[in-house]
């Protein structure tokens, strides 16, 4: 049986921007008495056999705690994004899957800061550009070599339109080779709780790598419907 995952704060759009969500178990939560951000003088990345470059970003500390990152690479296409440490407090917390989201939508540090968890978002903006350019100069070594395998294995699949109650639902999902690399609404309800549930949605399929992830209380119409039409767009990937 699948759980419900609780967005019944982030339902109310715009009043109030925590998202109430526990913790990640590999989320490290030491504190730091830094009284201003400091960026740590060590960066590593390691390369593997098809492209795929992992980069660790050095640690930037903050008043709240300090921000870490690692970040994965399919040659140039951040495919995704991992928090190493974060500070423990729940508007970070609840700003970490949109920070996330929001990256791989965007393919760059360019994106929103999270309202209420302004400090940790400009600590992830810093850490994420540091773990850009570090995979910009390794590719710069063979970037013809990392470009065509990326390219050879990038497929892009539009899902099934589903209409439902509250609206369309249609999904389209970016592979390389076997991996899903991003998820893309092509239509979705108009509704708040389908706007707090969708980047949760998108985050969990990257974990997962496949439909079989949780239900989102309180977005149940739209989550069935989703992962109905991701099923579809993974069962059509050649």
């Amino acid at each position: 049986m699948k759980r419900a995952i609780p967005v019944v704060v982030l339902s109310i759009a715009g009043l109030v921007p925590v998202w109430l969500y526990q913790p990640s178990a590999e989320s490290s939560t030491v504190q730091a008495t830094t009284p201003a951000p400091s960026t740590s003088s060590s960066s590593s990345s390691s390369s593997g056999s098809s492209g795929t470059n992992v980069v660790t970003t050095t640690t930037v500390d903050t008043e709240k705690g300090p921000v870490q990152l690692q970040v994965t690479f399919s040659g140039t296409k951040i495919t995704a994004v991992k928090m190493l440490q974060q500070p423990n407090h729940p508007q970070t917390t609840a700003a970490v899957p949109k920070l996330i989201a929001e990256t791989l939508e965007a393919q760059s540090a360019d994106i929103d800061t999270v309202s209420g968890a302004t400090i940790t978002s400009d600590a992830y903006q810093e850490s994420l550009q540091a773990a850009i350019d570090d995979n910009a100069k390794a590719a710069s070594a063979s970037p013809s070599a990392s470009a065509s395998a990326s390219e050879a294995s990038s497929q892009t699949v539009d899902g099934s339109a589903l209409s439902t109650e509250k609206g369309p639902v249609q999904v389209q999902v970016t592979f390389s080779g076997t991996k899903i690399t991003a998820v893309k609404m092509l239509q979705q309800p108009n509704h708040p709780q389908t706007t707090a549930a969708v980047p949760v949605l998108v985050a969990e399929t990257l974990e997962a790598q496949s439909a079989d992830i949780d239900t989102v209380s309180g977005a149940t119409i739209t989550s069935e419907a989703y992962k109905e039409s991701l099923q579809a767009a993974i069962d059509a990937r050649g």
